[in-house]
């Protein structure tokens, strides 16, 4: 067994991965710059007065006063109109989207495949660009749905400026109650249905006019740190998402409190001591994580699905692409229970049910990988051999009714298997599962993460303060019963295979089950291992060892540092690539574990 305590851990992990994408003199930062550079822009079009239109189209979550004030301040004169006028009385909006938000469900939904012109008032619309059009001097149209505006009408050429947001700001955001949803004036106060509504439909709508006008962007806005924007040119960002599929990357991991969030990631990633606990560590889930640009020390922030939608096929492979879309299909995650508590008992739903009920192409298949684990870490998987299923649901039900007076017996139906550092458990939709206390779990699952049936949650509160929503009739309808312990021993529990090996590495396989698309590969090393070119992405994690460098044999990319426990993306075009340890491998070997979507 190998030990690998807090106390020995030497914290070097890097929070905010930088990908070098210019000069300073590419960016303009702070409100009067970015101001004289979008008049300046306007100007260019020829005559002696402004002959654009600005076109600020925003994704949800913004401050709007902010940017509409830096921007005012800067472009006095200027003729502005809003899209928050033409949107759809808010009953209508909620009407639109209650068939996809799943009624009084507190979690589950479908996505809505609405776009934004569907949230618009056709009348005012086209009223609006009537006025924009007879406008004197420089015109503004700002908001979500600016583009559909400008787009069709006559007169003066348009600046495109695209006002992002990386979601994961959005979302502490409307945590703090400081922004709503797309076109509502009203806040929804409890925060977790904001977020509901924002990934069932909110995003998806933007994203629709993000996929449609990436190409014709004149700037990219960055407002994620108040008071402190930042704004580059549309071929800058192209320039640099186009060399970003060549080399490997990281995105910016984020980390959240849990109920039964642990101690680890507070001293191995340095983290704010002062928090209760942090449970999650989101640092490979494009579809929330960002990017972070860095213009020779000013850096701007980008929601890293940016890449998947401008570059899918270079990034992911071919058959990756066609296979998913411009989707990120690979998620890695980390679970801190060290020093914390079990996670909720719980369940995936299969392939089947996920695409009856949530309109689903693939479910969450995934598996723990235990980066850490102490003596009496453990992870619950399958049932107990002749489960009794009825006494089991009855159990559940009783304790879902009342889960502060009536308790359930998780380890009477369902095995707890006793976890060490490096084991992995594989997790194919429809096996109940749970991660006990005194774990460190790298996650690695496949992407539709929020559909998770919990089944048993100990009987304690959410962070605010409320019972966590349980699932068991959900639940039931997926459980695969046969999935007892000899079944888990034999086939989801360190299902090792020896592959390869070469002169100070070798390389086996662990998982996943043959029912689930992703593999994954761990390697053991003490000096450079070779990683042939693959025709699609991977996903790695630094699973042991203080640093490693990954570097092109053939001096494609530039090499770059990883450290412990970070997660890092290879892309499809990337092409071969070398890990070599640069420290930590003196007395044991320093070890990787990627995963890659099976052809």
């Amino acid at each position: 067994m190998i030990v690998n305590t807090l106390e020995n851990k030497v914290r070097n992990y890097d929070r905010f991965p930088k990908i070098a994408a210019g000069g300073r003199d590419q960016i303009r930062r702070g409100w009067a710059e970015i101001a004289e550079e979008i008049g300046a822009a306007a100007r260019r079009c020829g005559g002696k007065g402004p002959c654009a239109r600005l076109i600020v189209e925003t994704y949800t979550g913004l401050h709007d006063a902010e940017v509409v004030h830096g921007l005012k301040a800067g472009l006095p004169g200027a003729h502005w109109l809003f899209t928050r006028d033409i949107f759809l009385p808010e009953d209508r909006i909620n009407a639109l989207m209650a068939p996809f938000l799943g009624g009084e469900d507190p979690l589950f939904g479908v996505y809505a495949p609405l776009s934004m012109e569907q949230l618009l008032d056709a009348e005012l619309l086209n009223d609006m660009r009537r006025r924009m059009s007879g406008a004197d001097g420089l015109v503004i149209v700002y908001g979500p749905g600016a583009w559909i505006i400008a787009k069709d009408a006559d007169g003066p050429a348009n600046i495109l400026i695209y006002a992002d947001m990386p979601r994961w700001e959005g979302q502490l955001r409307q945590r703090r109650g400081e922004v709503g949803n797309l076109g509502l004036a009203t806040r929804e106060t409890r925060a977790s249905l904001a977020y509901k509504r924002s990934f069932f439909a909110d995003w998806r709508i933007c994203d629709g006019i993000k996929r449609d006008t990436m190409a014709r962007w004149d700037y990219l806005l960055d407002t994620t740190v108040p008071a402190d924007p930042k704004l580059i040119t549309g071929n800058a960002l192209r320039k640099t998402l186009g060399e970003l599929c060549s080399r490997p990357f990281r995105l910016i991991p984020f980390f959240d409190p849990a109920p039964w969030g642990g101690q680890w990631m507070k001293r191995v990633c340095g983290l704010d001591p002062r928090e209760t606990n942090y449970g999650w560590c989101f640092d490979c889930v494009p579809e929330e994580n960002s990017l972070l640009l860095d213009f020779s020390g000013a850096l701007v922030e980008i929601p890293a699905l940016n890449l998947v939608f401008y570059q899918p096929e270079e990034l992911l492979g071919s058959s990756v692409h066609r296979r998913f879309g411009a989707e990120f299909p690979i998620r890695f995650d980390l679970l801190d229970t060290m020093g914390g508590g079990n996670l909720s008992l719980q369940v995936h739903p299969t392939e089947d049910f996920a695409r009856r009920h949530f309109g689903l192409g693939y479910t969450q298949d995934e598996s723990y990988y235990m980066l850490d684990a102490g003596p009496a870490g453990a992870v619950f998987l399958g049932f107990k051999e002749a489960v009794d299923r009825a006494a089991m649901l009855r159990a559940l039900r009783m304790a879902q009714r009342a889960p502060g007076a009536v308790g359930f017996s998780a380890e009477q139906f369902v095995n707890r298997w006793p976890a060490k550092k490096h084991d992995h458990f594989l997790i194919p939709a429809g096996t109940i599962h749970c991660s006990g206390a005194e774990t460190m779990v790298l996650e690695i699952s496949a992407t539709p993460y929020i559909f998770t049936f919990k089944l048993w949650d100990w009987g304690r509160l959410g962070l605010d303060g409320l019972p966590r929503p349980l699932n068991v009739d959900r639940g039931e309808q997926v459980l695969q019963w046969q999935r007892d312990k000899d079944w888990v021993h034999e086939h989801l529990i360190n299902n090792l295979q020896p592959l390869a090996a070469g002169p100070g590495w070798r390389e086996e396989r662990t998982g996943l089950h043959a029912s689930q698309f992703i593999e994954t590969r761990r390697h053991w090393f003490t000096g450079p291992t070779p990683h042939p070119a693959m025709p699609t992405v991977q996903v790695l994690n630094l699973v042991q060892g203080r640093e490693a460098v990954v570097e092109s044999p053939d001096h494609a990319f530039a090499p770059m540092a990883i450290h412990y426990a970070e997660t890092f993306v290879v892309p499809a075009r990337a092409g071969p690539y070398v890990i070599r340890p640069v420290d930590g491998c003196e007395d044991q070997p320093c070890a990787t574990v990627k995963a890659f979507v099976r052809e």
